[in-house]
């Protein structure tokens, strides 16, 4: 019986090319069944496939949608997040779900030759430092990136969107456990299609439905605290710092970076909030998280101009994120002082969107 690679033509091997924008433009002209070829020619079937991801809803979904194509197609496929999970709606998902994730510290590189990362893009992460990624697929912005096969759509709400095309092209009928997985991702990337959104997201979301479990993701949806998150809530209560419709909160050590996401959403229900800018200390890092409406800024372009020349940072028009190096940050504020750091936040933030 012929695989799908074999029905789709002969394999053959692309040359790496930039993501440049003359590029993403003729890509998007391919056909489903083009792209999908495209991507099939990366692989043997004697490859050992290591996906990398940064492990949230849609990073974590598109991996098992791209495990689900690659069956039968090569040797093997491992699944390894960077991070540390531990937001409870994450845990949740990766439970119910039966995601089989490894943590990269316990991965044997040399078992692999083939380096995929999906829902993000090596500038991302340090972690991502160490691969030459064989394929790139994601919905950021593009940041110059190269690899053999690239598939970068920044107006995508969530590359869940993306690998549902790709199972779609493959005329792969998705198992309930899959389906709820990207079906939720396009629901929190997109926080319910309130934050930039295509009508493939909506094509893509409404196929979801028809097969995924609608209570499995609601039960995951609902599991977005622990008990000891609240104590990092009460802080950003406390100490908060409203100014003309921007709320700034630093909570100083946490746990989990994950925490200043919920409580960046949370301030962003307060009907006179327009922008949210939570920051907190953790693994050796400032992590700020930022949020707005969409409509008066540019919540990614306002990170990457405010802190992007100490650290990592970027995002959508209305959320961002930023990771600073204490080491880094220690030549320009006195980050051990929560109020000297919180000031120069309040003011980083503010000279770029004239709200001084």
């Amino acid at each position: 019986m012929l695989s799908l690679t074999q029905k789709l033509g002969k394999r053959v091997r692309f040359a790496k090319v930039s993501a440049s924008d003359t590029c993403l433009r003729i890509y998007m002209k391919l056909s489903a069944a083009e792209k999908l070829r495209r991507l099939y020619n990366q692989f043997s079937s004697d490859d050992h496939v290591l996906i990398v991801i940064n492990a949230d809803p849609d990073a974590i979904s598109s991996a098992m949608a791209l495990k689900r194509l690659l069956w039968r197609e090569v040797a093997g496929v491992t699944i390894s997040n960077i991070n540390v999970v531990e937001r409870p709606d994450n845990l949740a998902m990766i439970r119910l779900l039966r995601v089989a994730l490894i943590h990269i510290n316990e991965i044997d590189e040399s078992r692999f030759n083939r380096f995929v990362i999906v829902d993000s893009q090596p500038d991302h992460h340090e972690a991502f430092a160490k691969y030459t990624p064989d394929v790139i697929i994601d919905h950021h912005p593009d940041t110059g990136v190269q690899a053999s096969f690239l598939d970068i759509r920044p107006k995508y709400g969530a590359t869940a969107s993306i690998m549902t095309e790709y199972l779609r092209a493959a005329r792969i009928k998705p198992s309930a456990k899959l389906a709820t997985a990207l079906f939720y991702a396009i629901k929190t990337d997109t926080d319910n299609f309130k934050r930039q959104t295509t009508i493939e997201d909506v094509r893509s979301f409404q196929f979801l439905y028809r097969h995924a479990n609608i209570h499995l993701a609601r039960k995951i949806e609902r599991s977005d605290l622990k008990l000891d998150f609240l104590k990092y809530f009460k802080r950003a209560l406390e100490h908060k710092h409203m100014r003309k419709g921007m709320v700034f909160a630093h909570l100083g050590q946490v746990m989990n970076p994950d925490v200043c996401v919920l409580i960046a959403d949370f301030f962003m229900r307060i009907n006179s909030v327009n922008w949210s800018i939570v920051s907190g200390l953790c693994d050796k890092t400032l992590v700020l998280v930022l949020r707005n409406d969409g409509i008066r800024e540019n919540a990614g372009k306002v990170a990457k101009e405010s802190f992007g020349l100490i650290g990592p940072a970027g995002g959508h028009e209305s959320m961002a994120r930023a990771e600073i190096p204490l080491a880094d940050l220690k030549h320009v504020v006195d980050y051990k002082n929560d109020k000297k750091l919180l000031n120069w936040i309040v003011n980083m933030i503010e000279k770029k969107t004239g709200k001084k």
